[in-house]
């Protein structure tokens, strides 16, 4: 297959624990052609959607790690398949790139994850479809609606719904210390909505990542265990990550969203868990492959591109 990934420059790639990377080698060890390119490159022009890509060859060293061929632009529906690997910030740019990606799906184009599925699960917001299994939780931008929220809960966190690596997250407990300065900045004096949490203490166990792909989870989490001081596991944020098997109820949740994620098209998802909690679903580029397969010897790579292979096929 000739596979594509729509991803931020390969440079800056840490290819020691860079999932995208993990999946180009896995890729490319089956034969498989590897092309990239950054939103950047795209165009729509006369109805078409293409992209400056460059073919990408895999040196096997560890510091200058790919060759480029010359960029070449190329209709989107002449890849076999396009990896969506772009990292937030989840901003305007970034959903026009999600409507250029599904202009191109009309087209014939094989987008994972699916760009339309991308944009309606922000990846704060998607828990509420599934309240069994979540905290006491408050989106608004009303300072009174959250000072109520503090109130009844006594320890919060106040996050942004658009963050990603742990940006933007604060405790308040019961002191209450800092309260207003927090709503004021998060919410921008109230133009802007964010989301309250009851804080759940097994953070102290760490930030579970459970990936789960085509419907089905990666039988390891990987516990993002926070830094003295710190209540943010994110590894971005200092945390320490642990591979660790999943729990029964850890499963449960995974089993219980993974069909259906998967049927909305979302190949490759992230859930967060902390305790019994699901706190995010990541849908734009999951990551921890490097880390758990490290740890543990399971390939995630390989289960990944098992289900990228089954999905082209069935497309």
């Amino acid at each position: 297959m000739k596979i594509a990934f729509l991803t931020d420059p390969l440079p800056g790639f840490k290819t020691y624990k860079d999932s995208t990377f993990a999946m180009m080698v896995e890729a490319a060890s089956r034969g498989h052609e590897i092309y990239a390119f950054q939103q950047k490159d795209m165009a729509l022009n006369a109805g078409v959607v293409s992209a400056n890509a460059i073919r990408v060859t895999l040196t096997g060293d560890e510091h200058d790690w790919f060759r480029a061929d010359l960029p070449h632009e190329t209709e989107l529906t002449e890849f076999d398949a396009i990896i969506e690997r772009k990292d937030p910030p989840f901003d305007m740019e970034y959903i026009y790139g999600t409507y250029l990606l599904e202009l191109a799906e009309m087209a014939g184009a094989k987008v994972f994850n699916s760009p339309a599925a991308i944009r309606n699960h922000n990846e704060k917001m998607a828990i509420a479809q599934f309240p069994q299994f979540t905290a006491p939780t408050l989106v608004t931008s009303s300072e009174a609606r959250l000072r109520a929220f503090f109130l009844a809960h006594h320890d919060i966190i106040l996050k942004p719904l658009d963050g990603m690596g742990g940006t933007g997250v604060f405790r308040v407990k019961s002191d209450g210390l800092n309260l207003g300065a927090i709503i004021e900045m998060l919410t921008d004096n109230g133009k802007r909505t964010i989301m309250a949490q009851r804080f759940i203490p097994e953070i102290v166990k760490g930030d579970k990542r459970i990936l789960v792909i085509g419907g089905k989870a990666v039988p390891f989490a990987l516990a993002r265990i926070p830094q003295e001081g710190e209540v943010r596991g994110n590894l971005a944020a200092g945390g320490t990550g642990v591979a660790q098997p999943l729990t029964a109820h850890d499963l449960l949740i995974a089993e219980t969203l993974g069909p259906i994620l998967a049927q909305r098209g979302l190949l490759l998802v992230g859930l967060d868990v902390i305790g019994d909690c699901l706190t995010e679903v990541n849908v734009t580029s999951p990551t921890c492959f490097q880390e758990i397969k490290q740890q543990t010897g399971f390939d995630v790579a390989a289960m990944f591109v098992d289900a990228l292979e089954q999905a082209v096929a069935r497309v």
